[in-house]
């Protein structure tokens, strides 16, 4: 009953919050799904798939990537180590491209959390302002008295709530969102530390001449 009370005393700005606020949950849902999957399997596997070309064992080292192919690193990986007898230059550049790839993929929903973060507060702030304005509206200058006083005040406070609202819902989603937005940070740092051992490693195997081509 409370929330239904609040929810009309925040007038005609309370349902586009409403809405705003399921699309944030449902794609925080998302994105909390995606990287716990990343972090729980991710390190574990481009480790181990590292070991496996430090060893010169290459087919085994893609077969793993390939079964792992729904983490971004192991896509990136893959890009590279599939290439037919590249230069180390090449190499390089295939885990670049692939990695700068991946970036809409791990940046996936940012934009629409921070739209909602903008306009949640102002919603908030327009709703209290259309209530005021009913508030006032309704007061008749020529006959101020004690009741209508008290209305407009009730009036005020219930218009309060839209903005209360607003900014309810702008907090919760910044929260997830700057988390998520830390979450891509180390993850580039990631991409970058064990991309540079996987070159690394193939420039130490071409130097040899031992290709991935001719490892095969």
């Amino acid at each position: 009953m409370l929330f239904n009370r609040l929810f009309t005393a925040g007038g005609v700005v309370m349902w586009p919050l409403l809405g705003f606020s399921i699309l944030a949950i449902a794609l925080i849902i998302e994105r909390v799904i995606f990287w716990v999957r990343i972090n729980k399997r991710q390190r574990r596997v481009i480790r181990e798939v590292l070991n496996l070309y430090r060893l010169e064992n290459v087919v085994t080292a893609i077969e793993r990537l390939k079964q792992n192919a729904d983490l971004p690193m192991a896509r990136i990986f893959l890009a590279a180590l599939e290439l037919e007898r590249p230069t180390p230059e090449e190499f390089r550049l295939a885990l670049e491209s692939e990695a700068q790839a991946e970036i809409p993929v791990l940046k996936r929903f940012n934009t629409i959390f921070e739209t909602i973060i903008s306009i949640a507060p102002l919603l908030g702030l327009l709703g209290t302002v259309l209530g005021l304005i009913t508030s006032f509206a309704s007061l008749n200058i020529a006959n101020v008295g004690a009741s209508q006083t008290a209305g407009v005040t009730g009036g005020i406070s219930e218009a309060l709530v839209s903005t209360a609202s607003g900014l309810v819902v702008a907090i919760f989603t910044l929260l997830f969102a700057n988390t998520f937005r830390g979450l891509y940070v180390r993850q580039m740092a990631s991409i970058q530390e064990y991309g540079g051992q996987l070159e690394l490693l193939y420039r130490r195997l071409y130097e040899r001449g031992e290709t991935y081509a001719s490892a095969r």
